[in-house]
């Protein structure tokens, strides 16, 4: 599964890492957002790069980057909206790529960055699907949204509880599948293969990978 560096700049210029499959293509794509900048969140956290892993092993090609103002990438934190940015300029420079199939592009992110991933997401024209791993829920989350969308939170959750992962979920129209798994908390400790394998298997449904 060859992995290498590259740099996004469609707008500012962000430091990222795109992994392929081993065989030919087009492939699906799917862009990564990491946790939050402020605490320490970024392209080589341990569940982002399992989801990049998971994603690559069914045959997509994943794209994950570090937000503005982290590592090599420019700028500064911008309270989730200048990081939705980033999120859409991830999105654009995949889709541009000879190997990866532009029809079929989604988007994921673990805790912040699953919210800034769903507020892409509902943006983009690009995406196609949207999973998210115990995200932040901005109030009327995707509420006019009718891509497909995933979710996936730990029962035991003490930064992000639970119950508001369904709260935020009650509004959201179909097609929507909304997963919480009992003894996980939101670092996901010794789950991280069962998390990728999990959203890698939506993602694969839905671009005829399954």
């Amino acid at each position: 599964m060859p992995e290498c560096k590259v740099t996004i700049k469609e707008k500012g210029s962000l430091e990222a890492c795109i992994e392929l499959p081993g065989s030919s293509g087009p492939f699906p794509g799917v862009v990564i957002c990491h946790p939050h900048p402020l605490y320490g969140g970024n392209m080589e956290n341990s569940l982002v790069v399992a989801l990049s892993r998971a994603i690559t092993a069914r045959g997509m090609a994943a794209l994950r980057f570090n937000f503005r103002g982290v590592g090599a990438s420019r700028g500064a934190f911008a309270q989730g909206a200048g990081e939705t940015e980033d999120a859409l300029s991830a999105l654009s420079f995949l889709s541009g790529r000879g190997e990866v199939d532009p029809e079929r592009i989604g988007i994921a992110g673990y805790s912040f960055g699953g919210m800034v991933a769903m507020g892409a997401g509902e943006r983009s024209s690009l995406v196609k699907a949207m999973a998210a791993v115990s995200p932040v829920m901005a109030a009327g989350s995707l509420e006019g949204c009718v891509k497909p969308k995933y979710i996936i939170s730990g029962a035991e959750d003490g930064v992000i509880p639970a119950v508001s992962i369904l709260k935020g979920a009650e509004i959201m129209p179909g097609p929507k599948r909304i997963e919480i798994i009992d003894g996980a908390d939101h670092f996901w400790w010794g789950q991280l293969e069962m998390v990728g394998n999990s959203v890698a298997g939506f993602f694969a449904e839905n671009f005829g990978l399954a």
